[in-house]
């Protein structure tokens, strides 16, 4: 799309992942948006996708990965995927708690999985994101959308310096898409931003829509970065296009951008996410920093975690 040095095409297909990241180069996938949730959660995740094209008018949401668990697992080692989170989030007050033991238990028992963690706005949210970096947590989620409450506000301000303190990054939904909410959108995470600005923030989605104002955050703090999650695939490109002028920015900042892929809760196989990045063709050490490098940095990853079903 943009002048650049040479970029290999993209794999048109799951199977061929493992052969694009030899290609590259690079020892595997690290990947800083991938949700593994106790059954029940995500059940109901699964559900909201299967309502989302009534509910919201949207196109269909075929969830591509939707299998047991242990066969997520596996299937994410044999796409090369070396490094991922858990990503929970609650949505009401009380259940940070007992997803962040989920995590870390699934952690333990996976050695690609990296120990993750969340908070919720309520009193208690200092105390969990104590016990969940004393516990090894080595990235959080937050969602603004689903937990209806503003990232900035007072409550929050103690858990946020304990998170700021330790340089530990937390991937943040608070971009207005798929749909809007109260506390979305570029303005709170800007005045998170100003009241904490060393935090390593990683803008989910890309900020999907609003890109621009949050590549101006990617560009003006050091620690916020934008993960790719369904950016530039066909579905998002037909919700929210990217503009051009952005497409731009991001081919510049290339130690900005970060893998995401919202694995298992994608309407598209992997390899689609994969395939659209390259398209970009913005060139082969761009997508080593955003496919690799940059995830293994955030995430505290080093070399190869066993990749390609080994």
């Amino acid at each position: 799309m943009l002048d650049a040095e040479f970029t290999t095409p993209g794999p048109t297909s799951d199977a061929r992942i493992p052969a694009y990241l030899e290609a590259l180069g690079i020892p595997g996938l690290a990947d800083v948006h991938v949700h593994f949730m106790p059954q029940n959660v995500l059940s109901k995740v699964w559900g909201f996708f299967d309502r989302v094209g009534e509910e919201f008018g949207a196109a269909p949401w075929p969830i591509h990965y939707r299998m047991p668990e242990a066969e997520r697992v596996q299937t994410l080692r044999a796409l090369g995927v070396a490094a991922y989170p858990t990503l929970n989030y609650p949505h009401r007050a009380g259940m940070a708690g007992w997803l962040n033991e989920y995590s870390a238990g699934f952690a333990a028992a996976h050695p690609q999985a990296v120990p993750s963690a969340t908070f919720f706005a309520e009193p208690e949210a200092e105390a969990t994101v104590r016990a969940a970096l004393e516990g090894g947590a080595r990235i959080f989620k937050v969602h603004v959308q689903v937990g209806e409450f503003a990232p900035d506000q007072g409550m929050l301000d103690g858990a946020w310096g304990l998170i700021e303190a330790a340089q530990v990054p937390v991937v943040i939904h608070a971009g207005s898409g798929p749909h809007g909410g109260t506390h979305t959108g570029p303005a709170p995470v800007r005045r998170l931003l100003e009241a904490h600005p060393r935090l390593v923030l990683v803008i989910a989605h890309a900020g999907m829509p609003e890109y621009a104002e949050f590549t101006d955050l990617a560009e003006e703090y050091p620690g916020v970065h934008l993960d790719t999650t369904m950016v530039g695939t066909d579905y998002s490109q037909a919700l929210a296009p990217v503009p051009e002028a952005v497409l731009e920015r991001w081919a510049a900042m290339p130690g900005k951008i970060v893998l995401g892929s919202d694995f298992p809760n994608i309407p598209h196989p992997y390899a689609h996410q994969l395939g659209a990045l390259a398209a970009w063709g913005f060139g082969d050490s761009w997508m080593r920093a955003v496919l690799w490098e940059n995830g293994a940095r955030l995430m505290r990853v080093t070399g190869s975690r066993g990749v390609g079903g080994a």
